[in-house]
């Protein structure tokens, strides 16, 4: 059996970066598309010249053209207005919105049997978008964001105890960014409970820090955000998914009932593997952790109320 074919759509700094991560894996056949003529069919020539060096087997294809990712078993989404210095997540909804809404109405023409990983921002509202126009069932729709704050979570509190990143484990849970609800309880180094480790005022820094992450990035880039995290925490859930891991990562699902949240994308843990979010895992939360979830939750569902006009 031939590789699988793996589309994503978007060949910004995030989906140009996506597409090489994917391509130089050597698992998958990969198609960039953008709609700005010559800038996929670009990058993937230059992906496959690289492919000679680096050894990798796998195959790119760039295009303007739907009918080329026909037949793909996962479609990452990463086209969208980038946030820019200043700007709201909530003001990139609308332009967002109906980018979403267009590129998914040809994503599920063209792949109806596709998993969709939605990665443009607000991301929970785009999962919302994603899943209500795909019409795909739930366990195919599923969204990158909780990799992302992890990682960054993880990657602070390393530098932080000058300790091997491998060592820390975190949860977060919420919407992407200033929602976000990282579960303390639940983070370790080597096992050994953060707040063992830290002082309250170092890891609520901390949590300052990484809820503030990508804004921290735009202000320093200037002209642009995050990609390389962000397109190896997409990796990370492709990878999840078609290698059919059952790794528990936490990512933006629909819950229905789950932690309380009926008929939203929020983040929490899932297992990921081959049929896509293939189980909700249940955390015991404080009642603290909780009413941050329901507050995050809440901040996505005024959002989706908003883009509701838009389906």
């Amino acid at each position: 059996m031939g590789r699988e074919k793996i589309t994503v759509i978007g060949a910004g700094n995030v989906g140009g970066t996506t597409a090489q991560r994917l391509v130089e894996s050597g698992r998958y056949d990969v198609v960039l598309l953008d709609i700005v003529e010559g800038v996929p069919q670009g990058k993937a020539l230059d992906l496959m010249q690289a492919g000679v060096l680096v050894g990798s087997g796998g195959h790119i294809v760039g295009t303007t053209e739907y009918k080329a990712t026909a037949g793909s078993a996962l479609v990452v989404i990463t086209s969208g207005v980038p946030r820019k210095p200043g700007m709201s997540r909530e003001q990139l909804l609308e332009i967002n919105a109906k980018i979403v809404r267009d590129v998914v109405t040809q994503v599920a023409a063209n792949s109806p049997d596709a998993i969709i990983l939605v990665v443009t921002n607000p991301l929970d509202v785009m999962a919302y978008i994603a899943y209500k126009v795909s019409k795909f069932p739930r366990e195919r729709v599923v969204g990158m964001a909780g990799v992302l704050d992890s990682a960054r979570f993880r990657a602070f509190i390393a530098a932080e105890l000058k300790v091997l990143v491998e060592n820390v484990q975190a949860m977060v849970l919420g919407g992407h960014g200033d929602s976000m609800v990282p579960l303390i309880r639940y983070t370790t180094v080597a096992g050994k409970p953060l707040n063992e480790c830290l002082p309250k005022d170092r890891i609520d820094a901390l949590v300052k820090r990484t809820q503030d992450g990508g804004a921290e990035i735009v202000t320093l880039l200037k002209t642009g955000s995050a990609y390389y995290a962000p397109s190896a925490s997409i990796v990370e859930m492709v990878d999840a998914i078609m290698l059919d891991s059952k790794k528990i990562l936490p990512c933006a699902a629909l819950c229905k009932g789950e932690y309380g949240v009926d008929g939203l994308f929020v983040g929490v843990p899932v297992k990921l593997g081959r049929r896509g979010v293939e189980e909700i895992v249940k955390l015991s939360l404080t009642a603290y952790e909780q009413a941050a979830l329901a507050q995050s939750a809440a901040g996505v569902k005024e959002l989706c109320a908003l883009v509701d006009r838009y389906l």
